[in-house]
């Protein structure tokens, strides 16, 4: 396992505040961790700050990107770039600190027995901390709803901190997954389910931005309200596809 290289994909916009604090603690976790940070060009400077971190250490990396594309798509191209440097575990997490650093380990031992790992904020009830109630509902509700569509078994849908295995990411289309903010996590969850890939939650506590804005809008609800029916229909019409082939 001396061997084993993980590699934590985090997009970036606008978030000078964070990454130096946040590179540091990441990269003291466990020596085979390194960071790809992936940038949309942020009008406050984080790309040259994550420049001069990648000039100090061998184990960040930056993605400079043209403008402000998506998270969905900050994520496949960090995906891609992370598996062709041979990364074996590929974690997603936040730039603003409402992802725990130090959970990282508890990550990587649990992806011995799992393919999927998600850091579940509704695993041992509700462990956020911050956020108003309004956006609490929002997010609980999105889950339940989610489940409720797809049947997929987990506390936490929406979730956007978790570690994949190298399997996983190379056994999907990534090109054909084109949603982002809450559907791409519904979208990634709901495929690794679908191709018998094993998941499997551990708790964390959400904590609310230390710096920065929020980036949700009303565009990306939506989007994830319509994907849940895309991705269920899209099963059932496989399934009678495939039913009506097989006769």
């Amino acid at each position: 396992m001396s061997q084993l290289k993980i590699t934590v994909v985090i997009p970036t916009y606008n978030e000078r505040d964070n990454i130096e604090k946040l590179s540091g603690l990441i990269l003291s976790q466990d020596e085979r961790v390194d960071i790809l940070f992936v940038d949309d060009n942020s009008p406050d400077g984080t790309g040259a700050i994550a420049d001069t971190l990648a000039l100090n250490s061998s184990r960040v990396k930056v993605l400079h990107r043209a403008g402000k594309l998506g998270l969905g798509s900050a994520y496949r191209e960090g995906f891609r770039i992370a598996l062709d440097n041979g990364a074996d575990y590929i974690v997603e997490m936040d730039a603003d600190f409402s992802h725990d650093p130090t959970m990282l380990p508890l990550f990587i031992e649990k992806m011995s027995e799992y393919d999927l790992v998600i850091g579940s904020r509704y695993l041992n009830g509700v462990s956020v901390v911050n956020w108003p109630i309004r956006r609490l509902i929002l997010s609980y509700c999105a889950s339940v709803y989610t489940r409720l569509i797809t049947g997929l078994h987990l506390s936490d849908c929406t979730g956007g901190f978790k570690c994949f295995s190298r399997r996983v990411l190379e056994s999907l289309n990534l090109e054909s997954i084109k949603s982002d903010g809450y559907s791409f996590q519904i979208e990634m969850n709901y495929r690794c389910n679908e191709s018998g890939f094993r998941i499997g939650e551990i708790p964390i506590i959400f904590i609310d931005r230390h710096a920065g804005t929020s980036k949700m809008s009303k565009q990306i609800v939506r989007e994830a309200v319509l994907m849940v029916w895309k991705l269920k229909l899209g099963t059932i019409s496989r399934s009678i596809f495939s039913s009506g082939s097989s006769k």
